[in-house]
């Protein structure tokens, strides 16, 4: 992979024994990359204010040789700057990154890289440069989430999807993609799930919950998502938790749970008369593992539901339009029903998730009125195809490894 050099002189005062040190570092590590980034403060601009300070581009360009680019980056925080480079690297679809400072500044900048990057990037740090004053991690994390809170949303406003089969008592939804400040084309704007193999840091997945917390009305200390684990484990609030659970039930007021989704389905079930919510994550394999009805067993189990008192909301997903799994696997639907499967002896035969999950709640006494997918004609359909609808949500099947993902939330009412 191709290594990205960036040069860390974002201090109040860049000397020209600054730029020197930093031109011979660069030559030493920078191996055949044309292309260096400097980050900088913009506070005296782009060339000297009168008090000796140098233009870093010119001095920077001939220092390090003809044909050699210099990209700085001028900001009034660093961690404006930081995410500046972030998304040049995400541009060139980059990530090994080394990163020229001095000592001192080594550990700011490693809690920088914690916030504002993921594992899918490679750091390494080279103290080269002249010593100057570095932050403690607690002022860091202030100027990180101070800048983000300020920054627009990359494209529209927050949208939330509700089914009108959920009855009052009871706050409920599902996200949409739009309103954040998430960048990376396949993770814009508000995706509200953090990977480390993925390129969306967890600075900014909090900034959009943040967001869409206030839209939604709750506060983000409130939200409890499951671990996803594609299986059929059900975490009952209040317990010690699992070390993954793709289902989580509670029957406490103000709890906010919820249950990711960039195809696989976000659940939510409501019982009215036992005052109990639950969600889940339900993929192909969590279908056939049983973890629509499992949620629904543990909140009959743990709080005395009754299953024909239960109201299941299945939310947006990817559709058997768009979705395949290969043979073998696709027949364990065929066996739910064959309705599930369409073309059952092509090599990939097209699977209805959501069909076999309506099928399996209703074999578990959940009443087929009680049941809101796309099936329903005479309700708001909450149930849209993930990967047809490229404006509205995120997709795995549609997008690829580095895909977004959106949730569906429900709490009791105080």
């Amino acid at each position: 992979m191709a290594k990205v050099l960036l040069v860390d002189l974002f201090h109040p005062r860049c000397t020209v024994r600054d730029l020197r040190r930093a031109s011979a570092a660069v030559e030493e590590e920078r191996s055949a990359h044309d292309t260096v980034y400097v980050i900088r403060s913009d506070d005296r601009g782009n060339s000297g204010d009168g008090r000796g300070e140098p233009d870093v581009r010119a001095l920077l360009a001939t220092l390090l040789g003809a044909g050699k680019r210099v990209r700085v980056l001028e900001h009034r925080s660093l961690a404006a700057s930081l995410l500046s480079f972030k998304r040049e690297v995400d541009r060139l679809d980059l990530g090994d990154v080394k990163v020229v400072t001095c000592a001192r500044k080594v550990a700011e900048l490693r809690r920088c890289r914690e916030l504002l990057f993921t594992a899918a990037y490679s750091f390494e740090f080279v103290a080269a440069l002249e010593e100057r004053e570095w932050r403690a991690e607690d002022e860091v994390e202030e100027e990180v989430d101070a800048f983000l809170r300020q920054l627009p949303p990359v494209s529209g406003e927050i949208r939330i999807l509700r089914s009108s089969l959920v009855p009052d008592g009871f706050s409920h939804g599902f996200s949409t993609r739009t309103g954040g400040i998430s960048s990376v084309k396949t993770l814009s704007s508000l995706n509200l799930f953090c990977s480390s193999r993925r390129r969306d840091p967890r600075a900014v997945v909090a900034e959009n919950l943040r967001r869409f917390s206030l839209e939604a009305g709750f506060h983000p200390h409130q939200f409890n998502l499951v671990k996803v684990n594609h299986a059929s484990d059900v975490w009952v609030i209040g317990k010690e938790a699992p070390d993954s659970y793709d289902g989580i039930v509670t029957n406490q007021a103000n709890v906010v749970i919820a249950a990711p989704g960039a195809d696989c389905m976000p659940l939510l079930f409501v019982d009215p008369v036992a005052k109990v919510v639950g969600a889940a994550h339900a993929g192909w394999k969590g279908t056939l593992m049983g973890i629509a009805m499992a949620t629904v067993n543990a909140m009959a189990s743990e709080f005395g539901s009754k299953p024909a008192d239960v109201v299941a909301v299945i939310g947006p997903s990817v559709g058997p339009c768009c979705f395949t799994l290969e043979r073998e696997s696709a027949a364990e639907f065929h066996a739910i029903h064959p309705d599930c499967v369409r073309d059952v002896e092509s090599p990939k035969p097209h699977v209805n998730i959501r069909r076999a999950t309506r099928i399996l709640l209703q074999q578990g006494g959940l009443l087929p009125t009680h049941i809101h997918d796309d099936t329903v004609m005479d309700r708001p359909n909450v149930t849209l195809c993930t990967s047809c609808n490229p404006d509205m949500f995120f997709s795995h099947v549609r997008d690829g490894i580095n895909f977004g993902t959106q949730i569906g939330f429900v709490w009791i009412e105080e």
